[in-house]
C-alpha cells in the first residue's frame, strides 16, 4: 500500500532525526507516532508477512528478562526474530523499533515477532493486531495510580488472552493467571509453566495473593509440553516437561543471573519456545541459549566497578522487591537504594511499606537517593535498618557511594527511571555498552 510506504519513509526519517538529536543513543515514541499518524493501520500492515507467530509477553514482573530469554532460545533454533528493545513496552515504541528493520514497502522481515508489552498497552496492540500467542507471567501491585487495583490488572491479562488467536502460556502458580484458563474458548491451546512439586512451597515468593484470592481452581496434571522448574542452586536449574519429565528435560544449566525469579523467567521462556516450535524444539539449543544470555540492563546486571562487582537491581513493586532482597540482600554488601516517583515508576510509593527490609539490618544501607530518597530512609528506619546518608541527587549519590566503598562489592536497588539514569552514568564511567532503550512513554496513550 502506498500509504504504508509513505508512513515507513516518514517514520524512518523521524527516527534518524531523533537519533541525531539524541546523540545516536536511541529513539523515542516520536517515530512510531509519525508512522501511525500517516497510516493508522501501520502495525497490521508491517506485521502481515510474519508467518511464524506474533507473541505478546505480558504481566507485572519479569517481562524484559523473559522476553530476552525467549528471543535467545528461538534464535538458537535458527528463527529470525523481531523484538522490541528493553523498555519499549508500549505500542508506539514497538513501531519505532520496527522502523529500523522494515522494508520500504513497510513490511517486517521476520519469522516470529516477540513483543514485551505492559498490561494496558498489550490491549491497545491487540486491537490493532491480534496476537497469535500470549505468554502471561504474573499479577502484582505495580503503579496502582495507573493500573488501579490488582484485580483490574488481572482483568487486563484475561482480555489479552481472549484476544489471542492460537495459544496461551500461563503461570500455574499465580492464582490470578491460572484462573484465566477458565475464561478461554475451547479452541485456544493452553500450555502451563511453573514450579516442580519439590519447589512448589516457594510459589508465594513470586506472587502477591492471600486466602481471599484463592479458589478451588487448579491447573491440570502437567502435559508433555508443560514446563516445570526444578532449581538446583541459586543459578542452576532443570526444566522438566510433563509429569516426571516424560516430555523431556532441559538442563541442568547455569544462568548468568541469580535467583528464583530469573529461573521462573527461564522456565516461562523455554516452555513458550517449545509451545511455538513443537517437534522442531531442541533441548540442547535451549540449554545453550539459556547458558549464554546476559541479564537485561539493570535486572541483576553485574558491572565491574574499578575491579569490584556492582550489582544493579531493578525494583518496582512489593513482590519484586521482596524477591530481590531474598536473592541479593542476604549477604552483607555495601548497599544504595534509589527511588524515584516519575510517571514510569508510579507516583505512589506507599508500596514500600509492604516490603520487609530486615535482611539489610546487619550491614545497613550506605545511601538512599532519588526523588523519594528521604521517604526510603524513613521506611528503613521503621525496620531498624541503619542508613548512612541521604542524597537526593543521583549523580552526587553515585559519586559518594563509589568513592566511600571503593574495593568493596556493591549493590544498588533502584526504581525504573533511577535505574536508567544510574546505568547511563555507570556506562559513561566504565565504558559499558549502551542500553539502547527508548524513552518511557509519557504521552498518555490510551489502552
Amino acid at each position: 500500500m502506498l500509504r504504508t510506504t509513505i508512513a515507513a519513509l516518514a517514520g524512518k526519517a523521524a527516527r534518524r532525526a531523533a537519533r541525531i538529536r539524541g546523540g545516536g543513543s536511541g529513539g523515542s515514541a516520536l517515530p512510531g507516532l509519525v508512522a501511525e499518524k500517516v497510516d493508522p493501520g501501520f502495525l497490521a500492515h508491517a506485521l502481515a508477512d510474519v508467518s511464524g507467530g506474533i507473541v505478546v509477553v505480558s504481566g507485572t514482573n519479569g517481562k524484559t528478562t523473559t522476553t530476552k530469554m525467549l528471543v535467545a532460545v528461538l534464535r538458537a533454533h535458527g528463527q529470525q526474530v523481531f523484538t522490541n528493545p528493553t523498555g519499549s513496552n508500549f505500542t508506539r515504541g514497538v513501531i519505532s523499533a520496527m522502523l529500523a528493520e522494515i522494508t520500504l514497502r513497510g513490511r517486517l522481515r521476520a519469522d516470529i515477532a516477540v513483543l514485551e508489552l505492559d498490561e494496558a498497552h498489550a490491549l491497545h496492540f491487540a486491537r490493532a493486531v491480534a496476537p497469535t500467542h500470549s505468554l502471561l507471567l504474573n499479577v502484582a501491585r505495580d503503579q496502582l495510580d495507573r493500573f488501579a487495583e490488582i484485580d483490574h490488572t488481572a482483568r487486563l491479562l484475561t482480555q489479552l488472552a481472549a484476544m489471542t488467536t492460537d495459544g496461551v502460556v500461563l503461570n500455574r502458580d499465580d492464582p490470578f493467571v491460572n484462573r484465566i484458563a477458565t475464561a478461554l474458548d475451547p479452541g485456544i491451546d493452553v500450555t502451563w509453566f511453573g514450579l516442580d512439586a519439590s519447589a512448589a512451597d516457594r510459589a508465594g515468593e513470586l506472587s502477591e495473593h492471600d486466602s481471599r484470592e484463592q479458589d478451588d481452581y487448579a491447573p491440570p496434571v502437567p502435559g508433555a509440553r508443560d514446563g516445570l522448574l526444578d532449581p538446583v542452586d541459586e543459578q542452576q536449574l532443570r526444566i522438566t516437561f510433563g509429569a516426571e519429565g516424560e516430555g523431556g528435560r532441559v538442563g541442568p544449566v547455569s544462568l548468568r543471573q541469580r535467583g528464583l525469579a530469573a529461573m521462573i523467567n527461564a522456565t516461562a521462556a523455554t516452555t513458550t519456545a517449545k509451545h511455538l516450535l513443537g517437534a522442531d524444539f531442541r533441548y540442547e539449543a535451549a540449554e545453550q541459549a539459556l547458558r549464554t544470555v546476559a541479564p537485561p540492563f539493570g535486572r541483576g546486571e553485574i558491572i565491574d566497578a574499578d575491579g569490584t562487582p556492582l550489582e544493579l537491581v531493578l525494583v518496582k513493586n512489593p513482590a519484586g522487591f521482596t524477591v530481590a532482597l531474598g536473592t541479593y540482600g542476604s549477604t552483607p554488601t555495601a548497599t544504595m537504594i534509589a527511588i524515584n516517583d516519575d510517571y514510569a515508576d508510579g507516583r505512589d510509593v506507599s508500596w514500600l511499606y509492604d516490603v520487609s527490609f530486615e535482611s539489610l539490618r546487619e550491614k545497613g544501607v550506605a545511601l538512599t537517593t532519588g526523588v523519594r530518597g528521604w521517604d526510603m530512609a524513613l521506611r528503613l528506619q521503621y525496620d531498624d535498618v541503619p542508613v548512612g546518608a541521604t542524597e537526593v541527587d543521583l549523580a552526587q549519590a553515585l559519586d559518594t557511594f563509589l568513592a566511600d566503598h571503593a574495593g568493596e562489592p556493591k549493590r544498588i536497588f533502584t526504581s525504573y527511571t533511577a535505574m536508567l539514569a544510574l546505568r547511563r552514568m555507570l556506562g559513561e564511567r566504565y565504558d559499558l555498552p549502551e542500553m539502547g532503550v527508548d524513552a518511557p512513554d509519557t504521552s498518555g496513550e490510551p489502552a
